[in-house]
């Protein structure tokens, strides 16, 4: 093997997986940073905080496949640690390293030291020091490896040093790379026959199945296939949120997102099916509206990559351990399309769902008032929403808007979505933007989630980041008004607004002042045309802050 410093492996490593950026907060791995600089295209994004960092990586991670790299030195770990929360829950592949406490100054009170390594265990699928400089090698491998198989998500390195000085030490180091887990997923485990078998047969006997999408079928790229099964059994699709660009919501069998987060005819839909197959879904709370939707005693098969998550919710009639794509192409191959006829009836029944709620909220879609409903947004952005575009969207009322009233119109489209963290959305489009820079990026968010890193604005200045960043600002966290109407006992007083308002800030004259495009819109018929202003900015991050009422709530679960 020949020998070399800690830094020409890592680099080399990196190179070998493809990494085009990382995301840190200095000062992490020094003289890595200098040589990826100096000998390779790989960016180095300079944020303002850790978890931004993060959430950066993981925009990246979710808009490419491959993992997302983020670093800090030790005084931030913890602030790494908080950040990953969000992409470990929603399975994303993100590897984060970190400086570590060095054997030689362990319990001396050294500058900085804490023992970080166990705040990473409730995050992470491998959390693991880096003690030696023999063990870059081998660990950044596994660390590749944990990130990208089975269920992806997060991994994490503590390398000696509190900024990880590890780096500069030498040995003989052989960084091969194993290019397949690159990207996710490095393995497609095929289905027992039997079992694909018993579920394809109870699909094609139900007179009411649907298909439940969950993010696994966005993981495994497994949303053709579904769409193509669904279309020849002639069986309706909902999703989750994480899985919602499995089908477009134009789609004839799409009833949109289903659970807590969701649409009315998704609930509706559900509930009135006497079969529901779950793929690629943990059947959480927020996929069934806590175990509501669909009822216990409804017949259940789930698919699902990971043995330990079938039957976790509900007990089954069939369940598959299966990469999705594998099962649903598999399934393709062998169903019966005469199955669809008996369908026929449900099929329209799906029809009327969907139809009674676009006519319940065709006012609000369109609605001319001033200041702008939050609805009229989410229309205009499905309206004009490139067809190759990249959606990010906050949790919160943004998530629930964008979850329940935006269609992607095009199988080209990208959803992404913050798995429960607010201000989540903003530095993941960013991250987003880094991975795809030849696809339209529009972040969805409302201003108390831009407040949480409006700093990275100046980031994506410095690096041209040029995605579009739409605000719905109301001057307040709007969600929080019934919870605290309910703690006051009925309608909270005027000094109960001081627990959720803001002050009125106009982000357009923000974005402008830190060399950003900032819109301002305070019409509703303005939306479209700022959409499309925005769209044709090439070199510059875009905010759109769009002014709406206060009093706007989403609509709760069905």
């Amino acid at each position: 093997m020949p020998k070399m410093k800690g830094y020409e492996a890592v680099t080399k490593m990196f190179e070998g997986y493809g990494v085009s950026h990382v995301f840190m907060v200095p000062a992490v791995l020094r003289r890595t940073m200098v040589e990826l600089g100096e000998k390779t295209e790989i960016k180095r994004i300079h944020c303002h905080g850790e978890k931004s960092a993060v959430y950066m990586a993981d925009g990246y991670a979710r808009a490419s496949g491959k993992p997302g790299i983020c670093m800090a030195q030790v005084i931030g770990a913890l602030n790494i640690a908080a950040g990953l929360r969000d992409p470990w829950l929603a399975k994303s592949p993100i590897i984060a390293f970190t400086g570590g406490r060095d054997a030689k100054t362990k319990f001396r009170k050294v500058y900085q030291e804490i023992d970080d390594v166990p705040a990473f265990e409730p995050v992470t699928k491998f959390n693991a020091t880096v003690d030696d400089v023999t063990r870059f090698p081998d660990m950044i491998r596994q660390a590749f490896r944990a990130a990208t198989t089975g269920c992806p998500g997060p991994v994490h390195l503590q390398i000696k040093g509190n900024e990880g000085q590890l780096d500069l030490d030498e040995a003989d180091l052989d960084p091969y790379v194993e290019t397949q887990f690159a990207q996710v997923p490095a393995f497609r485990p095929y289905p027992d026959p039997t079992d694909l078998k018993k579920a394809l047969d109870l699909l094609q006997a139900a007179e009411r199945p649907i298909f439940v999408a969950g993010g696994g079928v966005r993981a495994s790229g497994a949303g053709k296939a579904l769409v193509a099964l669904a279309e020849k059994l002639g069986i309706p699709v909902a999703t989750s949120l994480n899985g919602k660009d499995s089908i477009p919501g134009n789609h004839p069998l799409s009833v949109g997102v289903v659970g807590t987060y969701s649409r009315g005819s998704a609930n509706i839909a559900v509930k009135e099916a006497d079969l529901v197959c779950y793929i690629g879904s943990e059947t959480g709370g927020m996929i069934t509206n806590f175990w509501q939707c669909p009822p216990l005693g409804t017949e259940i098969i789930q698919i699902d990559i990971l043995g330990e998550n079938i039957g976790r919710n509900y007990p089954l009639k069939v369940g598959v351990q299966s990469d999705a794509k594998i099962a649903l192409e598999q399934m393709g191959q062998m169903a019966d399309s005469s199955a669809a006829r008996k369908r026929n009836a449900w099929v329209s029944r799906i029809g009327e769902i969907n139809a009674g709620w676009r006519k319940e909220f065709e006012p609000a879609l369109n609605s001319e008032q001033v200041p702008s409903r939050p609805e009229r947004i989410v229309n205009e952005l499905t309206k004009h929403m490139p067809g190759d575009a990249v959606v990010v969207v906050d949790t919160g009322h943004g998530g629930m808007w964008m979850g329940g009233m935006f269609d992607l119109t095009n199988p080209g489209q990208s959803y992404m979505r913050s798995a429960g963290h607010l201000g989540w959305a903003f530095p993941a489009g960013l991250g987003a933007k880094a991975a795809q820079p030849n696809r339209p990026v529009i972040t969805f968010t409302g201003d108390a989630g831009f407040w949480y890193h409006i700093g990275e604005l100046e980031t994506a200045v410095r690096w041209k980041l040029n995605s579009i960043t739409v605000v719905n600002n109301n001057h307040s966290g709007n969600q929080s008004k019934r919870g605290f109407d309910r703690a006051y006992g009925g309608k909270q007083p005027p000094r109960g607004l001081e627990l959720w308002t803001y002050r009125e800030t106009n982000f357009a004259r923000v974005a402008e002042e830190i060399g950003a495009v900032g819109i301002r819109v305070e019409k509703p018929g303005e939306i479209g045309s700022a959409i499309d202003k925005a769209l044709a900015v090439k070199d510059r991050p875009v905010i759109i802050d769009v002014t709406t009422d206060i009093e706007a709530m989403a609509p709760l679960a069905v």
